[in-house]
């Protein structure tokens, strides 16, 4: 199963040797397949952005993705954009740079859109409990899914521990994304 793991600027700095040893720990830890630079908040993120691929390009096998900004995935070579789910209308644009599209999507209709649209792999939540998300959506809502598209797909949504990524395990699901299991 492949490991999506999702920056937090909970857990990061806009502090670039803080930044760096706090990811380099993250990767080493997890080793996740896939890794996207996410801080809707600090006003460097190109700057950080930099930092982050510099470290993620340390690391053959780890695809990094950049949060929402398609031109800036472009200027810095990213691998993709994980774009919300909100700019559908973005994977075009995305996608004529060659930048790999993640799209975060909360209903069966998003998948489709998502998968019609050309996005190369949705994120789908909230599969378990998750602060101020709403219902969670549940396993079989997930294979039910699976069922539907040929999208690669990444459950997000409550995975904090092995008893989740178990759970996801009997599911024919890509793999997870998470912030919390990470940490």
């Amino acid at each position: 199963m492949q490991k999506y793991l999702i920056t937090s600027p909970q857990l990061y700095t806009d502090i670039a040797e803080i930044f760096t040893q706090k990811l380099y720990e993250q990767i080493k830890k997890h080793k996740p397949e896939y890794i996207v630079y996410r801080d809707k908040e600090t006003k460097s993120y190109k700057n950080m952005a930099k930092v982050f691929l510099d470290v993620v390009s340390e690391y053959e096998d780890i695809k990094a993705f950049l949060h929402t900004d398609v031109k800036l995935a472009r200027e810095l070579n990213a691998y993709g954009v994980h774009l919300p789910s909100t700019a559908f209308d973005r994977i075009k644009e995305a996608k004529k740079y060659n930048l790999s599209v993640i799209i975060s999507t909360h209903t069966i209709e998003e998948v489709i859109k998502a998968e019609k649209l050309g996005a190369d792999y949705v994120t789908y939540s909230p599969i378990f409990r998750t602060p101020n998300k709403g219902e969670p959506k549940g396993i079989d809502d997930l294979k039910n899914i699976l069922s539907k598209v040929n999208i690669k797909v990444f459950a997000l949504g409550g995975i904090t521990t092995k008893k989740e990524v178990t759970e996801l395990e009997k599911t024919s699901v890509y793999g997870f994304a998470s912030i919390r299991y990470f940490q």
